[in-house]
């Protein structure tokens, strides 16, 4: 292979649960891609690039809701709103993304799993301090 590209093997997810998403660098490309109101804004090309950039980011926020919702039990509704909005990014992260709404609904996506991650992180924060508590 001739290239400047390394591919990272993480099989076990090492990396993305060492690693938090950064969270400033979606917002601000989230703010950007949303601000775009005609398809004549950004060269198709640009919006592939794009539509990938967002897929990243969203594969990332949403690897992270995965997690901390497994940490929840089966039948808390939490849980339950978050596998939701999973099933709705892997069914929009598996379309190609060539059009300027499409890279609008990943962006809307990534807002989304954010406001996920924040109810789940404040959710768990009181019950990993209860458990804290209870230990010797």
């Amino acid at each position: 292979m001739t290239g400047t590209h390394h591919v990272l093997y993480d099989p076990q997810g090492r990396l993305s649960a060492e690693l938090p998403p950064d969270r400033e660098v979606h917002e601000q490309v989230v703010r950007t891609a949303l601000a775009w109101s005609s398809p004549l804004d950004v060269p198709a090309g640009d919006v592939v690039a794009i539509g990938r950039l967002l897929a990243g980011a969203a594969w990332v926020v949403a690897d992270e809701v995965r997690h901390c919702a497994a940490r929840l039990p089966e039948d808390d509704g939490r849980r339950l709103f978050a596998e939701l909005i999973l099933q709705e990014a892997d069914g929009r992260l598996s379309q190609p993304c060539t059009s300027l709404n499409r890279v609008h609904n990943r962006a809307r996506l990534i807002r989304a799993l954010y406001e996920r991650l924040d109810r789940l992180q404040s959710a768990a924060a009181p019950a990993d301090e209860a458990a804290a508590a209870a230990s010797p």
